[in-house]
């Protein structure tokens, strides 16, 4: 039986938790509450590739291009380096352009994914893009026509979606919409007199996961995973 590629997720600790990465082209949907480390999780995707010489292109609703470098640079993330070498690229799109590029079929992304060969995407975050929607059916119409998109890029994506509390109900609700391969919950919650944060790999399709929520550590070089287990 051939072993099935994975991609490397870039944080440090969480590869080993879901057999070596995220299935090729796969669509996963990091969720969690503001400031539980969405973008940094994205940006240690986008980076891992850059290493690899895999071209990644970021496109977001909410970031700014400039504060998004000077904020990258100060984990060790020469952004714009990678830019120059051809290796990432940062798309600014307002939601209502995002609908514009399903409505034509991909578009200028569809071109520049082309053009630089991009084998990782990071979409931060598909909650702005959902608004935009008022039923659940074309709601869900609009995520599969999107994901639809990513699989014909033959890109594996992170895909990041804010809620004000994260639980299981909710977040698998929000999954189901977006049909994705595996969903991450990252933790930022109050104990006390201090802030814990935690990851859980709440589903991962083909994979077997660890039934524990881990302790997720911010320091001066993003995010990693502690073998340590916490309990909220």
């Amino acid at each position: 039986m051939v072993k099935e590629a994975r991609i490397s997720s870039g944080v440090p600790g969480l590869d080993p938790l879901m057999q070596g990465g995220f299935k090729r082209n796969s669509v996963n949907l990091i969720a969690g509450e503001p400031g539980s480390g969405k973008t940094i999780f994205g940006m240690h995707f986008l980076m891992e590739g850059c290493k690899k010489g895999e071209c990644g292109i970021y496109i977001t609703f909410e970031e700014k291009k400039d504060k998004m470098y000077d904020d990258m640079l100060s984990i060790g993330w020469d952004l714009k380096k990678y830019e120059e070498k051809g290796l990432f690229r940062f798309l600014e799109y307002s939601p209502e352009q995002v609908k514009k590029i399903l409505v034509e079929g991909g578009g200028m992304v569809d071109a520049m994914v082309e053009k630089l060969k991009a084998k990782r995407i990071v979409i931060d975050s598909i909650t702005s893009f959902s608004l935009l929607y008022e039923d659940e059916l074309t709601k869900k119409e609009a995520a599969l026509s999107l994901f639809d998109l990513i699989g014909k890029w033959n890109c594996t994506a992170v895909v990041t979606s804010q809620a004000r509390s994260v639980d299981h109900e909710s977040v698998m609700s929000a999954a189901l919409e977006f049909e994705v391969d595996s969903i991450i919950l990252l933790y930022h919650i109050r104990s006390k007199d201090e802030r814990i944060r935690g990851i859980e790999i709440l589903k991962m399709r083909g994979t077997k996961i660890p039934e524990k929520t881990f302790e997720l550590v911010l320091g001066d070089n993003g995010i990693k995973v502690s073998k340590k287990t916490v309990v909220f």
